[in-house]
C-alpha cells in the first residue's frame, strides 16, 4: 500500500505534464492547494495549527487537515473515523516493519497492522524540494486514503483498484478542504500536484500485478475525479 508501485522516482519535465493534460489525462477544476493561508485554519475552526511555510509544517498540516476532513465525512454519514495510531518518519531502510515486511526506502505506506502511516523523510523532502510542496499534499492524503479504506468494506479484486481509489480519496480530501476554506491556493499548484502523480505512475497498464498503482494518466484521472466531484465519486 505504498505510494509507488513499479517505479520509485521519476521526476518529469513540466512540458511532459502539460502535454499529458492537453491529452485530457485529468484536469482539476480551479486551482488545487499548495498550503494554508496564514490564519485560515484558525479562523475557520479547523483543529490544526501552522500555515505550512516549510517542509515540516506542510507535512504536519497535510496529515492533520486530511484526518480532520475524514473525521467530518464519517460523522456526516453516521460513522466515526479512527485516526491513525502513528505517523512515522524514517530514513532509507530504517523504517518500521509492517506485518513482518520491512519498510521500503524512497516510499510512503499505510500499514493495516497497527493502523499507521510511515514515510521516508529524505525521499519526501527531495520531492518537495524538486517538485514543489504539492508532493506532500499528494503523498500523505493518498496514504491516509488507505487508512480510510481499512475502515470501510474492502472488496477490491486487484491492487490497482485500491491504489486508484486512494488517489481519488486524496483528491476528494484536498478539494473538500479548499471548499470549506481551510486550505488556500497559489499559482502553479495544479501543475505540482499532477506532476507528482505523473512521476508516480506505472510504466505500463498491468492490472494483474500485485503492486500495480496505475499509469500516470490513470492516477491523474482518479485524483481529478475526487477533487472535482467529491468522495461519492470515488
Amino acid at each position: 500500500m505504498g505510494f509507488y508501485g513499479h517505479m520509485t522516482r521519476r521526476l518529469l519535465a513540466v512540458l511532459l505534464l502539460l502535454a499529458a493534460l492537453t491529452a485530457a489525462c485529468g484536469a482539476l477544476t480551479g486551482t488545487p492547494p499548495d498550503r494554508a493561508r496564514p490564519g485560515d485554519a484558525e479562523s475557520r475552526s479547523a483543529p490544526c495549527e501552522g500555515t505550512g511555510d516549510d517542509f515540516p509544517g506542510d507535512v504536519v498540516l497535510a496529515r492533520c487537515l486530511t484526518e480532520w476532513f475524514w473525521s467530518r465525512q464519517f460523522q456526516a454519514s453516521g460513522g466515526t473515523y479512527r485516526p491513525i495510531t502513528r505517523f512515522v518518519a524514517y530514513q532509507g531502510g530504517d523504517g518500521p516493519a509492517c506485518g513482518g515486511r520491512p519498510a521500503v526506502p524512497e516510499n510512503a505506506f499505510y500499514c493495516p497492522y497497527g493502523h499507521f502511516v510511515a514515510y521516508d523523510v529524505a525521499w519526501l523532502k527531495a520531492l518537495y524540494d524538486e517538485m514543489g510542496d504539492g508532493a506532500v499534499y499528494v503523498v500523505i492524503p493518498h496514504e491516509l486514503g488507505h487508512a480510510v479504506q481499512a475502515q470501510l468494506v474492502d472488496d477490491f479484486r486487484f491492487n490497482i483498484e485500491r491504489e486508484l481509489q486512494a488517489d481519488c480519496y486524496a483528491g476528494a480530501a484536498l478539494g473538500g478542504l479548499i471548499r470549506v476554506g481551510v486550505l488556500g491556493t497559489e499559482q502553479g499548484d495544479e501543475e505540482e500536484l499532477l506532476a507528482n502523480l505523473q512521476a508516480a505512475g506505472d510504466p505500463t497498464d498491468i492490472w494483474l500485478s500485485p503492486d500495480a498503482h496505475g499509469t500516470p494518466r490513470q492516477r491523474q484521472q482518479f485524483f481529478a475525479r475526487g477533487y472535482n466531484d467529491g468522495v461519492d465519486a470515488c
